[in-house]
């Protein structure tokens, strides 16, 4: 299976618009945002896990990185209610499951054989930095090589002047609107940027984003 799998191109992508798919388990559904392989892929999804829904125990054989979106994620290691970043590096092992039902957003098998970081950040709970343009503060997450994770908020009227971003950059937004040159994205829309595009990008109301930089060298 192959969606969105051409790195080179600019994808936005709409969850409003699109359709949960059933995934082997009951009551855990996706929306696939890309995907390189079958049931063991390099993707990038939205999950959503129905109350009292599980996933069979597994191995993470290239790493994965999730952020809870709503509800409460859980497994033998703990709850992560919504705003909990975590990554399990490769080699890593759960069986997860929701009592109450959550969504995530998830990437799987990215992570550079070299990172072993097991990570787990309460986003809610973890002050922000001032960024490098007025009004714009930063939540750092993770960084390893080139590539760089971090949640982004932009004040009402924050602009950044155009960007170039080595390596690409992903965005999530996660509430409010930010735009560029190029459009209005929506809570809810996830841009994948290839290497070296370049954009200014503003928020006139306000926004909260999960950013990813530096990752996409070398997929074409």
């Amino acid at each position: 299976m192959r969606i969105n799998a051409e790195f080179s191109q600019r994808i936005v992508a709409r969850a409003e618009e699109m359709e949960w798919s059933a995934s082997p388990m009951a009551g855990v559904e996706r929306k696939m945002l890309d995907r390189i392989g079958g049931e063991v892929a390099r993707a990038t999804s939205l999950v959503r896990y129905a109350p009292e829904s599980r996933f069979s125990a597994h191995r993470h054989g290239g790493g994965e990185e999730f952020l809870v979106l709503d509800g409460v994620f859980s497994d033998e290691r703990g709850d992560y209610p919504a705003g909990t970043y975590v990554r399990n590096p490769i080699g890593s092992a759960h069986a997860p499951h929701s009592d109450r039902g959550c969504i995530i957003f998830v990437k799987l098998h990215q992570f550079d054989p070299g990172d072993a970081v097991q990570l787990v950040v309460d986003t809610r709970q973890t002050a922000f930095q001032s960024g490098d343009a007025p009004g714009l503060s930063i939540l750092p997450l993770h960084a390893f090589g080139a590539e760089r994770v971090a949640l982004q908020r932009w004040a009402p009227g924050t602009r950044c002047g155009e960007q170039c971003h080595w390596g690409g950059e992903e965005i999530l937004v996660l509430e409010g609107v930010i735009r560029d040159e190029f459009g209005a994205y929506p809570a809810g829309t996830w841009i994948r940027n290839p290497h070296l595009f370049r954009h200014a990008p503003f928020s006139d109301s306000g926004c909260l984003v999960y950013v990813k930089t530096g990752h996409l060298i070398g997929l074409d």
